[in-house]
């Protein structure tokens, strides 16, 4: 092979790892997306079948249920007097993904007959 070919290997052999370290890079950087939800159960029976669905659709879609229905411990302020839900989602793509489900949809009209809830998204650290 003469010197040019060789360079020329070279030269794609390097544009070729640097894209895949790339992609890999972006791939770690992704961060995760934590929902942190407050809920003002309105009917206790009713809100027992809906959040037996709502896990169970929640971990089918990949999330990871970290607090469930936990009571607030005041550190700084009045803490609210709902119950806590946080779950976290790998992305926020996957997040969005399985919040705009048509099946989602259907448990959010469900859950506002059995509870008052207020919800919002946050991305986490990347690591």
């Amino acid at each position: 092979m003469n010197k040019y070919g060789t360079v020329g290997l070279a030269i794609v052999s390097g544009f070729t790892l640097g894209a895949v370290a790339v992609e890999n890079l972006r791939a770690q950087s992704t961060a995760p997306v934590f929902i942190v939800g407050e809920i003002e159960v309105t009917d206790q029976a009713g809100y027992r079948e809906f959040a037996a669905k709502s896990q169970a659709g929640i971990r089918a879609a990949g999330g990871q249920l970290l607090v469930i229905g936990g009571s607030p411990i005041p550190l700084i302020g009045e803490p609210p007097k709902a119950r806590i839900v946080i779950h976290q989602w790998q992305s926020m793509d996957q997040m969005r993904k399985w919040f705009d489900s048509p099946e989602q949809t259907e448990l959010r009209k469900e859950q506002a007959r059995y509870a008052k809830a207020r919800a919002f998204a946050v991305e986490g650290i990347s690591r």
